[in-house]
């Protein structure tokens, strides 16, 4: 009987027993290419699935997610990523200049240039941004149960269904060509607050409350941080 060309163990089946690793690997072709993607997306598990529930649910589905089932819902990581460049190729498409971040600023520096990079880089920006309003969400709800990265993963999906909504408007702006942008950023911030609030105690008022506090001054954070990062760099750079 063969090895396992992974651990070496003897297969006397389609499966290693010890690693889970096919005894003969498939041809790589279009089957192939096709479910590699659909696993990517996780769309066997159901993006829109999982839009449906961010929409009408977002505290009890991603409860459920963290505490009970994480293979109904696509990955969180993967859904803000996907999310983000959904909404850079909508951008791109219609050629729409103000973006979900702008920095004005005729002069090369640093800043500029970090600022651009956030525009070009949606969903890693947003990951980084996701962890100081977790940072902020921590402290404004310290008594509740949840460490920074249960809290990060909720981010990930309100920050990405946000993403979406900005999509939205995007289109809209791009056919009508009325900038709508701004008016999109004040509801995916709302519905943000409104998941955060709810994931925590959807019955108190307060909850989103801080929930909206948790969110914006975590963005304030992040774009403080990367504003300071700027100056400081230019100015060891001059000196």
């Amino acid at each position: 009987m063969p090895n396992c060309k992974n651990c070496n163990t003897e297969v006397n089946q389609n499966y290693c027993s010890n690693c889970g690793q096919a005894s003969v690997l498939k041809r790589i072709d279009s089957h192939y290419i096709v479910h590699e993607i659909e696993h990517i997306l996780h769309v066997e598990r159901g993006i829109l699935y999982t839009v449906k529930e961010l929409l009408i649910r977002p505290g009890e589905c991603v409860r459920h997610f963290i505490s009970e089932n994480r293979s109904r819902l696509v990955k969180p990581i993967i859904f803000i990523i996907i999310t983000s460049l959904i909404y850079s190729l909508v951008n791109h498409f219609f050629h729409i200049e103000d973006g979900y971040v702008k920095y004005e600023d005729s002069k090369k520096t640093t800043t500029a240039l970090i600022f651009q990079w956030i525009s070009g880089h949606y969903g890693y920006a947003n990951i980084m941004m996701g962890m100081f309003i977790a940072l902020w969400t921590k402290l404004f709800f310290k008594k509740h149960d949840y460490n920074f990265f249960e809290i990060l993963i909720l981010l990930c999906f309100t920050m990405g269904m946000g993403m979406l909504i900005f999509t939205v408007f995007a289109i809209v702006t791009g056919i009508t060509h009325y900038n709508l942008l701004e008016f999109g950023g004040y509801v995916g911030v709302i519905y943000s607050a409104w998941a955060i609030g709810q994931f925590f105690n959807k019955s108190k008022a307060s909850s989103y409350f801080k929930a909206l506090a948790s969110y914006m001054l975590g963005m304030i954070t992040f774009f403080l941080l990367a504003m300071a990062i700027g100056a400081v760099t230019d100015l060891v750079i001059k000196h």
